[in-house]
């Protein structure tokens, strides 16, 4: 059971966060675009300043639905921090990728909202870190949002070794997902005209498709992608279970979206019958407390001294 649940308003923000980002990858198959642009210098931009009114709508729509409290807000930014330390150990050699594993871990424990967060976040953070800001650095945080989304709507019975085998399964799956996108974005822009891997302006979807894959195969497919998918499944398969275990007692003992209640202030005691006023548990009475009309109050006197006569 995912720790933190998708409020109806939370899933209808990511359902439109998805399906404008989905645009800004799958336009060109639908609207001819101009292959002589050498890269989405002026796209991308639009669409990060598009992503971040997203991403603050979603924070604020979890926030409101109960679905992320301030622990779980502060939980996110140092999943982050650790994920943008870790990518620079991998720095994207021969496609190796040590920032996919924690994000699919965290997305499974946290729930989809938190995973998709997490990913454009972690990205985000990690650029800043590597200097690897450019254009490609939305389209990079829109598909690690979605890894971190698609993470969280996994199957929710799974634990033990069918948990982590799926996760591992999952995590290869989005690591080959992930190089097809990111050659998406930059794949009807670059590679020229008249030849077999090329994008052709206003040809059928499927035909396009076609050369996507082609284009896909031979150039990240058997080197970058399955290099971060073997990455990614390893990680998983060896540091999955403790990494698991640990995120699942912090959110034990956090107590991530438990409700907060305040309990009613005790009524005060009520007047004895005779008018005195009640006593008080623990407050031990003064001495002006006696019965009116009694004697008056006995003295203490030291050990040892001599007594008194009683009046």
């Amino acid at each position: 059971m995912n720790v933190l649940r998708v409020a109806p308003r939370t899933a209808v923000v990511l359902t439109l966060a998805s399906a404008a980002a989905l645009a800004t990858f799958t336009w060109p198959f639908f609207v001819p675009a101009h292959p002589e642009t050498t890269a989405r210098t002026g796209e991308a931009p639009l669409v990060f300043i598009v992503m971040l009114p997203v991403l603050v709508a979603l924070v604020l729509a979890e926030l409101t639905s109960g679905g992320i409290d301030s622990k779980a807000l502060a939980m996110l930014g140092v999943l982050a921090a650790v994920n943008a330390a870790l990518r620079p150990l991998g720095a994207g050699t021969a496609g190796i990728e040590t920032v996919f594993f924690l994000l699919v871990l965290a997305g499974r424990v946290f729930g989809p909202g938190f995973g998709f967060l997490l990913g454009a976040t972690s990205l985000f953070a990690s650029a800043l870190l590597t200097a690897g800001v450019g254009p490609w650095l939305p389209f990079q945080m829109l598909c690690a949002s979605w890894i971190g989304l698609g993470a969280g709507l996994l199957p929710a019975r799974l634990r033990g070794r069918a948990e982590v085998a799926v996760l591992a399964g999952y995590g290869v799956l989005a690591a080959y997902g992930y190089g097809l996108l990111m050659n998406l974005w930059f794949w009807p822009f670059s590679v020229g005209a008249d030849t077999q891997l090329s994008y052709v302006a206003g040809a059928p979807v499927l035909e396009n498709l076609h050369r996507l894959a082609l284009f896909t195969a031979v150039t990240s497919t058997f080197g970058w992608d399955t290099g971060r998918a073997i990455t990614t499944a390893v990680a998983i398969v060896l540091a999955g279970p403790a990494v698991l275990a640990a995120l699942r007692r912090a959110v034990r003992r956090a107590a991530f979206g438990a409700p907060v209640t305040f309990a009613a202030a005790s009524d005060p005691p009520a007047p004895r019958a005779d008018g005195d006023d009640a006593t008080v548990p623990g407050i031990p009475q003064s001495s002006s407390s006696a019965t009116e009309g009694n004697s008056a109050p006995r003295t203490s006197r030291p050990p040892g001294a001599p007594g008194q006569a009683e009046i």
